[in-house]
């Protein structure tokens, strides 16, 4: 929903008709919060703002504060609550808890939620509808990371063996609606770049019970530090608690105070060395700053990758690199911001940056790697190897979650069932053409009814005749009294009602009717300007937002995404006549028959 840039179509405040309109929406759709969480979220006296976008979306928020809902067709009835806004109402919605903390490196990407990755309870999978609004939440951390919608009920999820999509993520943690806010926050420690881990404050506190030669007040203020510490993408406060980038002074005093203070009880031997260690002086950070960038400019920056944001720079290659157990804050640098430390770096001519006025974003456009420091610094083999075996790990994942399978399967209708019932077969189970096909030779067998004289030849009773001709024979015409073996499987098959099972990795979709193709059609605009648009991907489980990011990288070329005109679905749009290179990248890249591709060029004279 929120991983693109979205235009701006208005800013108001809301009227207070429209305020109590909103209010008894949010109750109708949200039973669990209370009064007290409705207003803290929209405070009596504070004005609410709406933010009206050209998708449609609408979205709520406190005048100088941060988003607190959104709705997603503008018309009151998908409303959801924001990350910020579950971070002070945690109980607003029910949450679905994650297997792990590493999971919600997928989430935190953009990816909805499967069911392989929920963590069951005992007492079994909560009872829930299709469409319902649930969050996500970490195993030890209470706040939040996502929310969304459930694609299918708890009963449906129980008959599909818990397989396929859980949940249709609409809002996450790090998208471009949490980045919106000036001044974006992490409610706690456990809150990183590319993952979100359990509370360390909570882990420390069931940890140290009672604290032993330690006072209360001196776990109480350990814990502050904990919420403190986090990289440089938590440049935020606590939700309840004194913000990020508070003086230094007093998180020295702080931290002074607490010194002494170890908890060894969970702790491995490395870790208990780190523990030993004095925090790092800003002239250390800043050496191990510059070591980690340019060991991830010889390892995994590539100048095809660029240019690239600040934040992806930092958080998916610059911590990467840092040593094992070390906490590598850029606030405890002489540089303090991320941008600030890259713009040096430009200074020194080790690399381009550029300012992205748009996103307010530094981002990274060039590398030298003629220049001194570059060329003098020897990067560790040891850990360009495991980069490149978590490549290959990821790059196969990729592959597995683009491989398809589609298959043709048919349900018994009116027309059989009486073959079905006759031969014990079950009327509501879906069928391939094989499996159909040996049920009505079953039937066939059971009744006798291959000719005496020629083997090769079926005799029609009244069951099997009514099965194969019954409102397919015109008027005046008679039925047949025999059929050849060779016919009668397709022609059964023919009378029962088609259905299609299409399987992408873990997802899987049963459709009824046949299988739609993909249209490809390339026309002109305004001019000679060409683009070519793509529909009917859905079908294929292919997600029309992530294809689109995918192709605007591969043809260098603008992509948009957008409702179709007159009908159910959504398009892509991509500038150019690129269709027989779009065709080709749909066979290659995700599996798609070429005969369930449709391309239609009519810039061709």
């Amino acid at each position: 929903m929120f991983k693109k840039s979205i235009e701006l179509k208005s800013h108001q405040r809301l009227s207070g008709a429209d305020r109590k309109k909103l209010k008894r929406s949010i109750k109708d759709r949200f039973p669990r919060a209370s009064d007290s969480d409705l207003d803290s979220l929209l405070p009596p006296k504070v004005e609410i703002t709406v933010t009206k976008f050209q998708n449609r979306v609408h979205v709520y928020g406190v005048e100088g504060g941060f988003p607190v809902l959104f709705d997603v067709d503008g018309r009151g009835s998908q409303i959801f609550p924001t990350v910020y806004a579950l971070w002070k109402a945690p109980d607003m919605l029910p949450c679905l808890l994650l297997k792990g903390g590493e999971v919600s490196r997928y989430i935190i990407g953009g990816a909805d939620l499967m069911f392989p990755g929920i963590s069951i309870p005992p007492e079994g999978l909560p009872s829930f509808l299709a469409g319902e609004p649930w969050a996500v939440k970490v195993p030890g951390n209470p706040a939040p990371i996502a929310v969304g919608s459930t694609t299918m009920s708890s009963t449906e999820a129980l008959k599909a063996g818990l397989r396929g999509k859980a949940l249709k993520i609409t809002h996450y943690y790090r998208d471009l609606l949490w980045q919106s806010v000036e001044g974006h926050y992490v409610p706690n420690a456990g809150f990183f770049e590319d993952v979100v881990l359990e509370d360390p404050a909570l882990s420390f506190s069931h940890a140290s019970d009672p604290c032993d030669d330690v006072t209360e007040s001196s776990c109480n203020q350990q814990a502050d530090i904990n919420e403190k510490e986090v990289g440089d993408s938590s440049e935020a406060t606590d939700i309840h608690s004194v913000p990020v980038n508070a003086e230094n002074d007093t998180a020295e005093e702080i931290t002074s105070s607490v010194a002494d203070l170890k908890v060894t009880d969970n702790a491995s031997p490395e870790e208990s060395i780190i523990d030993d260690q004095h925090p790092l002086s800003t002239e250390d950070v800043d050496t191990l700053l510059d070591k980690c960038l340019l060991q991830a400019l010889h390892t995994t920056v590539k100048d095809n990758d660029l240019p690239m944001p600040g934040s992806t720079l930092w958080s998916n290659h610059v911590l990467p690199c840092r040593p094992s157990g070390i906490t590598l804050d850029i606030k405890k640098s002489s540089h303090k911001k991320l941008s600030k430390w890259l713009l040096a770096k430009s200074s020194a001519g080790l690399i381009t940056v550029k300012e992205d006025k748009y996103k307010k974003e530094t981002v990274l456009v060039s590398v030298n790697r003629k220049h001194q420091d570059y060329s003098s610094f020897k990067p560790e083999k040891r850990k360009l190897e495991k980069s490149e075996q978590t490549s290959d790990h990821s790059a196969n994942e990729i592959r597995s979650n683009k491989m398809l399978e589609v298959a043709e399967i048919f349900k018994p209708s009116v027309h059989v069932n009486p073959i079905f019932n006759a031969v014990g077969a079950d009327t509501g189970k879906l069928y391939s053409a094989s499996e159909a096909t040996e049920i009505v030779f079953k039937y066939v067998d059971r009744e006798n009814l291959v000719k005496a004289t020629n083997k090769s030849i079926v005799v029609l009773d009244a069951i099997l005749c009514d099965a194969l001709f019954k409102g397919a024979i015109k008027k005046g015409s008679s039925y047949p009294t025999e059929i050849h073996k060779k016919d009668i499987g397709a022609t059964f098959v023919s009378r029962m009602q088609a259905h299609h099972v299409v399987t992408r990795g873990n997802e899987s979709v049963v459709r009824k009717g046949g299988l739609k193709t993909i249209q490809i059609i390339t026309e002109r605009r305004q001019g000679n300007k060409k683009v070519t648009k793509l529909s009917g991907m859905e079908t294929f489980l292919i997600n029309p937002e992530a294809l689109a990011s995918e192709l605007q990288k591969k043809f260098a070329c603008s992509t948009t995404v957008g409702e179709l005109p007159g009908r159910k679905g959504e398009e892509v749009v991509v500038q150019g006549g690129v269709i027989d290179d779009l065709a080709k990248h749909l066979i290659e890249q995700y599996g798609i028959p070429k005969r369930y591709i449709e391309v239609l060029d009519k810039t061709r004279k």
